[in-house]
């Protein structure tokens, strides 16, 4: 019976030892990649003009910031190069349609806690050397902020946070939509 038991938990040691070692070879072989891995290879570049605001939100500067956060995570996703018009293989033009700040947490006795800014951009993609469409569709998504203190400083943190969450689902549509 001793014997049987040992036998039982070498055998126990060995198939964890095996498939240790088969998940860490078959880690090791596949290499996976999300962004960039489906962009054709004729598309190296891309141009990203100041996405025009027709929101009516009155936030100031709210496309330049849009835009640059756009074209920096472009720069740090390195699989389309940013480039100018002139010299880009595809082109993203979009217009921030909508920039919406509405209650998000009310609590008892209807008092507003938390809000919900939500912005919504209609982004158009080309392939310039095909010189074909390639999407035009909204992206949109939102950033919570605390009602109360400083309002400014906490709604500006929101919009931002928006911001980064757009942009980087542009990213994703433009570089996975293949």
């Amino acid at each position: 019976m001793i014997m049987s038991y040992k036998m039982t938990e070498r055998l126990r040691v060995l198939v964890l030892i095996a498939s240790f070692l088969s998940g860490m070879i078959i880690l090791q072989s596949c290499s996976y990649s999300f962004t960039g891995s489906s962009v054709p290879s004729h598309l190296k570049t891309i141009s990203i003009p100041v996405f025009s605001d027709k929101s009516g939100s009155g936030e100031f500067d709210l496309n330049r910031k849009l835009t640059n956060q756009l074209i920096q995570k472009f720069i740090d996703d390195n699989t389309l190069l940013v480039s100018d018009r002139l010299n880009s293989d595809s082109f993203l033009d979009g217009t921030i349609i909508a920039l919406n700040d509405a209650p998000n947490i009310v609590s008892g006795g209807e008092k507003v806690t938390s809000r919900r800014i939500t912005i919504t951009v209609r982004a158009v993609y080309k392939d310039l050397v095909k010189k074909r469409q390639i999407f035009e569709k909204n992206f949109s998504n939102y950033g919570d902020y605390i009602v109360g203190g400083d309002i400014t400083s906490v709604r500006k943190l929101a919009i931002d946070s928006a911001i980064d969450k757009i942009t980087e689902d542009i990213l994703l549509g433009v570089v996975s939509n293949w």
